[in-house]
């Protein structure tokens, strides 16, 4: 069956559950396919209770980047630590996965990526949402011609804040935080995936509080610091010439609004909310009405790790599709959609991506690729403070 991926993760808050749960379910279906190794966490105690749940070790964090039995790092801290976690694990020779953002800046995700080529690494980052059955099915009906040419889509985020529930938001209203970095990526890449790449953007952005009040937790009632804009609206110009408008907010109560709706010639579709792996896809197409399509493409009952899993199994030479450089590309269009706010005028975004390859519709991705026969080098990076990661 050949060696299994091992996989050290560093940051074992909230989300590192579900990335665990989706090894496990794995490892039901394939023995020996990736297997967690070790566990890294700023709060000791913490790991340590992990490391005993999961029966594995508990290191700190510079020893699970270097740890010889360590394939791969899977970095689930804050984005501020994102860069700093890949970069040791890169010049150790690891591969690298992790939550979204690729990084806080793009100066700092540039570096990462450039390591990642030099030392022959892979490099890979979530959201692996995309990879479901949800935005994949709403991908095949666009390529199929199902609306037509597209001609714009719209993403609405809309909530309150996150301070309402997470124990520890702080993170959420400090540089590298705010509503679009945080919520952002799983629209953008989504649009990116649909669409194609971006090549400008134009936006704008407010926000209405200086400070926020924790809701829950041992900290409920204490005041924080809000240092970034919580509301940011835009527009986005695809390639392509297809036009998205996006609206990411913690200042608002609640809409009535799809998460995504995709507009063509002749249909248009709401695509299911891109935080999430499944959910209903629905057409109208001229002269028709609204029906839901049956899920058609995507990894079936698919869960956050499917990322990991997708590189793992992808052949040499072929980039993985919850890929580096797609991160990349995403990331500096919010960052340019933020520059664009503060200096009131368009601005061009100077990467681009490949389209990622489609999903066929199909179970967990396990090629019949020797795990043995792949290259052990070209993984991603995550998000929440070396030990709490947000959803």
């Amino acid at each position: 069956m050949g060696q299994p991926l091992r996989v050290g993760i560093v940051g074992v808050g909230a989300i590192s559950g579900q990335y665990l749960s989706t090894f496990a379910r794995l490892e039901a279906v394939r023995p020996g396919a990736v297997r967690v190794v070790a566990v890294a966490d700023l709060d000791a105690t913490r790991a340590a209770a992990v490391a005993a749940e999961q029966d594995v070790r508990a290191l700190t964090v510079d020893e699970l980047t270097t740890d010889p039995e360590v394939d791969l790092v899977l970095n689930l801290t804050i984005p501020a630590a994102h860069a700093e976690i890949a970069l040791k694990a890169i010049a150790a020779g690891k591969d690298v996965y992790g939550e979204k953002p690729l990084a806080a800046t793009l100066e700092d995700a540039r570096a990462v990526l450039e390591a990642g080529r030099a030392a022959g690494v892979r490099v890979g980052c979530a959201p692996d949402t995309v990879l479901g059955t949800g935005v994949q099915t709403a991908r095949a009906a666009i390529d199929g011609g199902a609306i037509g040419e597209p001609v714009a889509a719209t993403a609405t985020m809309m909530t309150p804040g996150h301070e309402r529930w997470h124990p520890n938001p702080d993170f959420y209203y400090q540089p590298g935080g705010g509503p679009l970095l945080d919520m952002g990526p799983y629209y953008v890449t989504t649009l990116v995936t649909l669409l194609g790449p971006v090549a400008s953007v134009v936006g704008t952005a407010s926000h209405t509080r200086t400070t926020r009040t924790i809701g829950s937790g041992s900290r409920q009632g204490e005041v924080i610091p809000v240092d970034v804009d919580t509301h940011v609206t835009g527009v986005l110009r695809h390639e392509s010439g297809a036009l998205s408008t996006l609206v990411m907010s913690f200042d608002s109560v609640a809409t009535r609004a799809s998460e995504i709706e995709v507009h063509g010639q002749t249909g248009s579709l709401i695509v299911p909310d891109p935080n999430r792996f499944d959910g209903d896809v629905q057409l109208h197409e001229l002269g028709g009405a609204w029906r839901t399509l049956p899920p058609s493409a995507g990894y079936r009952d698919a869960a956050r790790g499917y990322g990991v899993v997708d590189l793992a199994t992808t052949p040499p030479g072929t980039p993985a599709r919850a890929n580096g450089d797609l991160a990349y590309h995403v990331l500096d269009i919010m960052t340019s959609l933020l520059a664009s706010a503060g200096s009131g005028t368009g601005v061009a975004v100077e990467s681009t991506c490949e389209r990622p390859a489609a999903v066929p519709l199909s179970d967990m991705p396990l090629s019949d690729m020797p795990l043995s026969d792949m290259p052990l080098s070209d993984m991603p990076l995550s998000d929440m403070p070396l030990s709490d990661a947000p959803s």
